[in-house]
């Protein structure tokens, strides 16, 4: 069993993927290789499991990420018509953080900051097209206000500016960020959904909405096939998946990238992936996104 992760070694979808595979592996028998296909914001591994034979032996794991580049690339598959949404794996809250010098100590603060220089606050993105970039642009429509994003070459480099004050704001995981965090060098003001996630001593915030701003977002993790999946294989493989996410290892494994495992129907994940299509969607066409 091939299962494909469209990003280097090492990166949050990685650490999804291995630990899962481990046991998968003990569930059903058979052995599964994890094979890093990086490329294009995921769009080149994404490419060579839609190719692949829809036969149960080859799967996906990929990230919110792919939602993204299905509406923001060119990229010679579908993310509906090409695949079969096979399991929710994981979710996770994205947080707000802002430099320490910033006035912002909440979200009010900053939605005021913003107001008061349109295009004034500089934030950072992983690259143009990610979901960084994604999902602070959502928080400026739905609270409409305008910040100017400065793309970087992944997520490291952009905390890492953010930490200098170069830019002055960031919305991203707490995997990305959690030295940073842990070491008070940025000031967390807002989740962007339940579920917690940050280190102990820095406890939890409150959500955008807790804060009374209408905005919701997080990454999730999903397993995927090539369309065309026999339904017999498709209900073994969600079984199997499941079953694995019951284990309270792999959750503690997930819980150091902030995440938790989402179990769920079998109907769970391909709603959740047309919705996330239809409202990134959106948000690429309002805030004029396409990757570079």
């Amino acid at each position: 069993m091939r299962l494909v992760v469209p990003f280097p070694p090492g990166g949050s979808n990685d650490v999804v993927a291995r630990p899962l595979a481990e046991r998968l592996q003990a569930r059903t028998g058979q052995p599964f290789v994890v094979e890093n296909r990086p490329g294009a914001g995921g769009a080149i591994g994404a490419a060579q499991v839609a190719q692949a034979p829809a036969d149960g032996h080859t799967l996906m794991v990929t990230s919110s990420s792919f939602a993204t580049s299905a509406v923001s690339q060119r990229t010679p598959w579908d993310a509906l018509s090409s695949f079969d949404a096979v399991a929710l794996l994981a979710r996770a809250p994205f947080f707000v953080m802002v430099h320490p010098d910033l006035p912002a100590r909440n979200l009010p603060d900053l939605v005021r900051l913003a107001r008061e220089t349109p295009g004034g606050l500089d934030y950072g993105t992983s690259g143009a097209g990610g979901i960084n970039h994604f999902v602070t642009e959502y928080f400026c429509l739905r609270a409409g206000v305008r910040m100017t994003p400065v793309p970087y070459r992944g997520t490291a480099p952009a905390v890492t500016d953010l930490v200098a004050g170069n830019i002055r704001v960031m919305i991203t995981t707490v995997a990305s960020a959690s030295a940073a965090i842990r070491e008070g060098r940025v000031r967390v003001i807002a989740a962007t959904s339940p579920g917690g996630g940050l280190p102990p001593n820095v406890g939890d915030v409150p959500t955008a909405r807790e804060q009374g701003l209408d905005y919701e977002a997080s990454i999730w993790w999903g397993l995927l096939a090539p369309r065309g999946l026999p339904p017999e294989a498709r209900a073994a493989i969600h079984a199997a998946a499941n079953a694995a996410l019951a284990d309270p290892e792999l959750a503690r494994v997930y819980d150091a990238e902030g995440a938790r495992p989402a179990r769920g129907g079998p109907e769970e994940f391909p709603a959740l992936l047309r919705e996330e299509l239809a409202r990134w969607r959106e948000v690429a066409q309002a805030a004029g996104i396409r990757a570079e």
